[in-house]
């Protein structure tokens, strides 16, 4: 099966175009999350599996042009044909919290078969000088990961880690010295400083190009390009394994638009060498 044809890519489709509200976009992303299951599940199932009241998924299949939630869920056995997903019983919650990555892995994979996007998104980092990056709170370490591995190819990288009108004003600076995008690490539970910083940064004329949790997460409306990685939520925490990875893809797409970004590479392992930073 192509990734155009997938469970899930079939769903985000069906969604395209459609004005949805938070809860809706909430259920959305549960449908996707759970394409394989989503065209067995009654409505007071999908429901309890999005977190939202029973009349909400009413709501949301009309939204979407339907009559109700029993003419959504034909349309999607004829148009999502898929079999239910194995039975994890057998697994304790730690081996399902890894399955539950594994799978959201596959799907990263799957989308990662067009490789346009992450392309595309590469070439408008790699000409933004300087580069903004930006994540707060649970996003912070994605963040942080991808400006640390970009600072050794890029010229001048700018990590936005911490919130408040300071934000605003290191935005202002980039702008002035010449920033023509900001990349953003947005996840759950996302903050409402994420989007007014969006906001902020659209204003300022930036590209936002946003590794999100989701194709219909809030930062959608504030993003020109959003590459989406689930995340697990089986655990007290969320787990991030899939945007971390989509966060190094990107890295690769970057140091493709770099001419000069295997020189770099190579005068810094020779400094690194030369100065006995590392033990092996």
């Amino acid at each position: 099966m192509s990734a155009s044809d997938s469970p899930a890519n079939r769903l985000q489709a069906l969604f395209e175009g459609h004005r949805l509200t938070p809860t809706q976009r909430r259920i959305a992303h549960s449908m996707v999350r759970r394409a394989a299951d989503v065209p067995f599940l009654s409505s007071v199932e999908l429901a309890e599996l999005a977190g939202v009241s029973q009349p909400s998924v009413t709501r949301f299949a009309v939204a979407l042009g339907f009559d109700g939630y029993p003419a959504l869920r034909r349309h999607l056995r004829e148009v999502v044909p898929a079999e239910p997903a194995a039975d994890n019983g057998a697994f304790n919650e730690y081996q399902q919290a890894v399955e539950a990555e594994i799978e959201n892995l596959r799907h990263l994979a799957e989308l990662l078969a067009d490789p346009a996007p992450v392309e595309r998104a590469g070439r408008v980092l790699a000409a933004s000088r300087p580069l903004l990056v930006l994540g707060l709170r649970a996003a912070a370490p994605q963040a942080f990961g991808f400006a640390y591995f970009a600072a050794k190819v890029h010229p001048d990288v700018r990590l936005l880690d911490e919130g408040g009108s300071m934000v605003q004003d290191r935005i202002d600076a980039a702008v002035r010295a010449g920033a023509s995008a900001l990349l953003c690490f947005a996840l759950p539970r996302h903050p409402r400083e994420v989007l007014d910083t969006l906001a902020y940064a659209r204003e300022a004329g930036l590209t936002i190009v946003t590794v999100a949790d989701s194709a219909f997460a809030p930062v959608a409306k504030y993003s020109d390009l959003l590459l989406p990685a689930a995340v697990g939520t089986g655990l007290a925490f969320d787990t991030a394994c899939a945007p971390m990875l989509l966060g190094r893809v990107l890295l690769e797409a970057l140091c493709d638009g770099l001419p000069d970004a295997q020189a770099r590479l190579e005068e810094f392992d020779a400094r690194a060498s030369a100065r006995g930073l590392f033990v092996e």
